[in-house]
């Protein structure tokens, strides 16, 4: 006989029970459809959104924290580290430029503005003061002061990702300075920290289809489905601009790694999808750094390069600030010179660098760009006050695929990349994470577990390449990548014993 073949309702609640994308797709349209039927009750669903976000906000700061200093820890060359740091850099200025460059042609090319003859006196600009705040984008010197810590606990609190990661580069420095003999048990203990910290994020994770219901029933019971229709020459255009610059993306991708950004994007489906309904890269960064590691790219790359990028490489904010500063000038009938073009370009060059994390951070760099042109009324960025929420979705999309190119661009030029891994990953084999193979050689840096160099004493051990483990005295072996890694006595105290696989490899 032969077997049964399930049926369809048992296939599809098997599909939405096992498959986060799914999940979150369903959610994607049920808010939808809510936001449009019942538009007063969507309003009232602002925490569902507001409250995974602010769970996932909570753990991304100790997770940057742990990552970047196990890397720098683990890596062993604090040039290696200031050489990838250098080189994102590098990668984030020419990609932001290119991505206003491509905005300010596609908005001379199409003049998504013209004809609509605005007369700024009529536009309310009360509502704009209301979205931003009454706040201001910090001048360079005050962003550069601003990324230094006032306080180790303050950079947590506050959630700084810049503080944090100047934190976390003294640490692992620090580290590598002191010794693992003399400081035998931190690196476990900061490993152990970031083990417990992807766990959350799994258990958070689980909530994400009812945050993209809640934030898609807002966006739609606020601002419905007409806006499209009044703003919709703009909205294509950023969109047809936001996908032509991806295509680059994914042809910088192929030339300098030989992946592509097409399986790439199938691989991180589940958190785009997320991203893409609540409006926010920060709700996915844990998960992404995770699936990054895991696609063959070293901790110290990771660690670095992504955060970063989202302070310094906001390509889809800029390609948005772009378009949307000669939409206001073509829409109030001012026509903007090259020279005066060229200075939109230099001035949203700085200025984007500093919006992460400010309320309103868009108006306040078109208002900052209008003021510096001195042709276009500042108020005038009110016309974009209906779109802005819109736009999000473009945004996010290039912002995290940008930086997650960055991250595999750099990792390249670093030799930081396991390609074999990449391509089996991106592929769709079934992979595990290097810190979780079992057996084998010695694992690449940043890959071996605190239970790898860190035993119950008394357990049996084997002899490996690295010499005998578990000695009774503190002593160093070579892990993986040639680190040094002590073992003292009684270290494994209240960590369990180790898997069977593990403690007795021949036994496999």
């Amino acid at each position: 006989m032969p077997p049964s073949v399930p049926s369809l309702p048992r296939r599809v609640a098997r599909i939405l029970r096992t498959s986060l994308f799914a999940q979150v797709a369903c959610a994607l349209v049920l808010g939808i459809v809510v936001g449009k039927l019942w538009p007063d009750v969507a309003t009232d669903l602002q925490p569902l959104g507001d409250g995974f976000t602010r769970l996932i906000k909570t753990i991304i700061s100790p997770l940057v924290f742990c990552v970047v200093v196990v890397g720098i820890a683990k890596a062993g060359d604090l040039k290696a580290f200031g050489r990838i740091g250098l080189k994102a850099l590098i990668w984030f200025e020419v990609a932001s430029t290119l991505a206003l460059v491509i905005g300010l042609l596609a908005a001379n090319i199409v003049q998504p503005g013209s004809g609509m003859n605005v007369d700024p006196a009529t536009l309310d600009t009360s509502a704009v003061d209301a979205k931003t705040g009454g706040g201001s984008l910090p001048s360079t010197t005050e962003f550069v002061v601003n990324a230094l810590p006032t306080s180790f606990i303050g950079a947590f609190a506050e959630n700084s990702l810049l503080q944090v990661l100047i934190l976390a580069c003294l640490v692992g420095a620090a580290l590598l300075h002191l010794g693992h003999t003399k400081v035998p048990k931190v690196l476990p203990a900061v490993e152990q920290a970031q083990e417990i910290i992807f766990a959350i994020v799994g258990f958070v994770m689980r909530l994400a289809p009812i945050a993209v219901f809640g934030a898609m029933a807002v966006l739609i019971g606020n601002y419905g489905l007409g806006v499209i229709e009044t703003y919709g020459k703009l909205i294509v255009l950023c969109y047809v601009a936001a996908a032509l610059f991806i295509t680059l993306l994914a042809v910088a991708l192929r030339l300098v790694t030989g992946l592509s950004l097409w399986k790439f994007l199938r691989y991180i489906r589940e958190e785009m999808l997320l991203a893409l309904g609540t409006a926010s890269t920060e709700s996915v960064m844990p998960r992404v750094m995770q699936k990054l590691r895991k696609a063959g790219a070293r901790d110290d790359a990771v660690g670095l390069v992504l955060p970063t990028g989202y302070s310094f490489n906001l390509d889809g904010a800029s390609l948005y600030l772009s378009i949307g500063t000669l939409f206001i000038a073509q829409a109030v009938g001012v026509d903007l010179s090259l020279g005066q073009q060229i200075t939109v370009i230099l001035v949203l060059m700085l200025t984007s660098k500093g919006m992460a994390g400010i309320p309103g951070s868009a108006f306040l760099a078109l208002s900052a760009t209008a003021s510096s042109l001195g042709a276009i009324p500042a108020g005038a960025v009110a016309l974009l006050l209906g779109v802005d929420r819109i736009m999000d979705s473009m945004r996010v999309v290039t912002n995290l695929l940008g930086n997650c190119v960055a991250v595999f661009a750099v990792s390249r030029w670093e030799g930081a990349l396991d390609l074999e891994r990449a391509r089996k990953v991106l592929d769709g084999e079934t992979v595990a994470m290097p810190d979780e193979e079992p057996g084998g050689p010695a694992k690449p840096v940043g890959s071996q577990r605190p239970e790898d160099s860190e035993r119950p004493e008394g357990s049996e051990q084997s002899e490996g390449p690295a010499g005998p483990a578990g000695s009774a005295s503190p002593e160093s072996s070579e892990a993986a990548g040639g680190i040094p890694v002590v073992v003292s006595a009684g270290s494994g105290s209240g960590s369990g014993s180790a898997p069977a696989k593990e403690t007795a490899p021949e036994s496999g």
